[in-house]
């Protein structure tokens, strides 16, 4: 280990994530790992006469970003993403016609990776419909999870042919960095592939992501008739769509639930027409949920409740979603965002700064589980993977960086460090 270069990345501000903020702080890097964090000082002291470069960076230094929910395979598709749409039904008419156009998806895939990796992410949960662009994560070298997307299966043709299909298909998804599947969510898939896609999964010790909570017509309804409350599991309803024509009021989130989907392997993406018992159950199941607040605002929905999810301390994460929804890939974006959401919901607690980026770091490695092990990222500890960002800020003080970086950190990112390699600065790749 000694005769391997050692570099130390120095900045005025360091936010480890699970430890207090550090000024004039230092991070010591050796193949590929964080081998020191502390005061610049101590770290240098540490190294006790070992050679070593120093990289000093302007500005705050963060573990890599995490963005924890992406479709990189649509970043050709941005001209969708530009609009503006009156819901789900009129955004999804402008996808599908740019959809059906012809596209490169490995290549807009490769693209939409490189733009991350500019933006200061370094890990993220890929949903991947078309299988070339599976390598996307792979191929760039980013860390994260590449989730094989399962959609418009019935009960009857998955029962014939769909699970084998799947099983086909996932063996196609690289391995490395990660792999799981995402069934798209509780309207596009009957109850049969839904009950066994979170097994096939966990057989293999593998994730699930899937989307919940984003149309209005998944939340909690009222029944339609006297004897139809919101219990309908007895009812032998072939789908959530069949639930709701029979008069059932359930949400979308108790229906996967009663399923089986939900657990600690599994998050969610965008939660926003979600009930305080929605809420409750996430919470109960160890599940987190990704917020997309720009991709919803394009789309024409509300908002999500982050005000809540923080006072009732559910486990969050954030996505950029793709450019097919959302104006760009830089997730610091999405941050500021949700602050601006959460300050108008009413969330008036000093931690909010601090809760933001720790959602944009940590709680996006929690949510795939890779915030714990041997090569955990998220958040800036020795032995972790050197995944690193840095934003100019005015760092002064660590509550006036902490504030910019929520505030106003989009465009702003300086350097990207992944496995001790630096692979952008001043928002263009190196390497």
């Amino acid at each position: 280990m000694s005769g391997q270069p050692t570099t130390v990345h120095s900045a005025r501000v360091v936010v480890p994530m699970t430890a207090p903020p550090i000024a004039d702080g230092a991070v010591a890097v050796r193949d590929g790992r964080i081998l020191h964090v502390g005061d610049r000082a101590w770290v240098v002291d540490q190294l006790d006469g070992t050679s070593y470069t120093e990289r000093r960076w302007r500005g705050a230094l963060l573990p890599g970003l995490v963005n924890a929910h992406a479709h990189l395979q649509y970043t050709g598709m941005a001209s969708v993403g530009r609009g503006q749409y009156g819901g789900f039904e009129d955004w999804a008419a402008a996808f599908n016609a740019v959809y059906a156009d012809d596209h490169d998806w490995r290549a807009e895939a490769a693209a939409g990776a490189a733009q991350s990796i500019a933006a200061g992410v370094t890990s993220i949960a890929d949903i991947v419909t078309d299988i070339e662009a599976a390598t996307a994560l792979e191929t760039s070298g980013l860390g994260g999870i590449a989730y094989w997307e399962v959609m418009d299966w019935e009960n009857a043709a998955w029962q014939e042919h769909g699970r084998d299909q799947v099983l086909d298909e996932l063996a196609r998804i690289p391995t490395t960095p990660g792999a799981g599947l995402s069934p798209h969510a509780p309207y596009s898939l009957d109850v049969a592939p839904l009950l066994e896609l979170p097994d096939i999964v966990r057989q293999r010790g593998l994730r699930l992501h899937l989307h919940l909570g984003e149309a209005a017509f998944e939340g909690e309804r009222s029944a339609t008739s006297p004897e139809h409350g919101t219990d309908w599991h007895m009812a032998n309803v072939p789908s959530f769509r069949a639930m709701r024509a029979l008069g059932f009021g359930a949400s979308a989130t108790s229906f996967v639930d009663r399923l089986g989907v939900l657990g600690p392997d599994c998050h969610i993406a965008h939660g926003v027409y979600m009930t305080a018992a929605d809420r409750a159950l996430l919470r109960a199941r160890g599940t987190a949920v990704a917020l997309c607040p720009r991709s919803n605002a394009v789309i024409g929905l509300d908002p999500p409740p982050v005000a809540d999810y923080l006072r009732e301390g559910s486990p969050i994460a954030i996505g950029t979603d793709s450019l097919s929804s959302s104006p760009s890939l830089d997730l610091m974006a999405d941050v500021t965002a949700l602050h601006r959401i959460a300050r108008a919901q009413g969330y008036g607690h000093h931690d909010l700064h601090e809760r933001l980026l720790a959602a944009a770091t940590l709680g996006g490695a929690h949510a795939m589980g890779l915030a714990v092990g041997p090569d955990r990222v998220g958040h800036l500890a020795v032995g972790a993977r050197a995944d690193l960002a840095v934003f100019d800020v005015d760092a002064r003080t660590v509550p006036d960086a902490l504030a910019e970086l929520v505030e106003d950190g989009a465009g702003r990112a300086v350097g990207t460090v992944i496995r001790g390699v630096v692979r952008a600065q001043d928002g263009k790749m190196v390497a």
